[in-house]
């Protein structure tokens, strides 16, 4: 179904204004293309004709709208995803976060979780693990569910562990999971300093005062104006001297705090937030 016509724009903006009133979640200044091609999608799987009986759907049926919310909060990731990010992160600013005697990081927007344990990786391996605490975030309390369970499919492994080696790991991937039947689970001593929580980037408020926050490939599903309302979050949430890590497509630059920020890595958009000016 094309969402083309005036009538279907109106309903279009009705539905999101719906999930916001009902639930919470505001997508009202999300990318709208993207939107509207998950929408089409969940509108074809359905079998509705219109968008106003989707809207009536999940106005009365929450299990409905958590099918379509994982339709909105798209959840592509893998371990170590893009290894040479990983790589950045071992070289240049693990050195600077072994200066602080505590490492607070948020993975904000953690999907599954595959990221968040290779954080934790990286940590353990870099002997910071101990004194760090990470917080994994997302507003889909199902993927966070699958994240805090740390299983994931054992088929994946052989992938997951060539990133790991471009990514500089120098132990045995094996090491970090155990196998049952057909899934992989995490070894326990990762999930022992992560703290999961549902955190709503667009509607939820400041998060600590965090030494690096992690949030890669998500700008790209906001419009500009959501982008400098995130980026003001994460800026009121980092430290000074604290690291601001964003996906390849995705970039500060243009933003209204682009001025807080200096870059450590134009490849890979890692960012370090500007100390106070006296």
């Amino acid at each position: 179904m094309e969402i083309t016509s005036k009538n279907e724009e109106i309903e279009f903006d009705l539905l999101l204004q719906a999930i916001y009133q009902k639930y919470g979640y505001d997508f009202r200044n999300y990318a709208r293309a993207s939107l509207k091609r998950r929408i089409r999608y969940r509108l074809s799987q359905s079998n509705f004709k219109t968008i106003s009986e989707m809207q009536h759907k999940l106005l009365y049926d929450s299990k409905f709208f958590a099918t379509l919310l994982s339709d909105l909060t798209i959840n592509v990731t893998e371990m170590f995803r893009d290894p040479s990010f990983f790589k950045v992160l071992r070289e240049l600013v693990i050195p600077e976060l072994k200066k602080q005697p505590f490492i607070k990081i948020w993975h904000a927007g953690c999907s599954s979780g595959e990221e968040v344990y290779s954080t934790a990786i990286l940590m353990k391996e870099d002997g910071l693990y101990k004194t760090s605490l990470i917080y994994a975030t997302d507003a889909d309390d199902v993927v966070l569910d699958k994240a805090k369970s740390g299983v994931f499919a054992i088929d994946r492994m052989k992938n997951y562990t060539l990133n790991y080696r471009k990514a500089g790991g120098f132990a045995s991937f094996a090491d970090y999971y155990s196998a049952r039947y057909d899934n992989a689970i995490m070894d326990n001593s990762l999930k022992k300093n992560i703290v999961f929580s549902n955190h709503n980037l667009v509607t939820d408020g400041v998060f600590g005062e965090m030494d690096m926050i992690i949030c890669r490939n998500v700008f790209i599903y906001f419009n500009r104006d959501l982008q400098d309302r995130v980026f003001r979050l994460f800026s009121e949430s980092l430290r000074p001297g604290g690291f601001l890590c964003l996906g390849t497509k995705e970039t500060i630059k243009f933003s209204s705090f682009s001025d807080d920020f200096e870059n450590v890595s134009d490849h890979e958009r890692i960012y370090r937030k500007k100390a106070d000016e006296l």
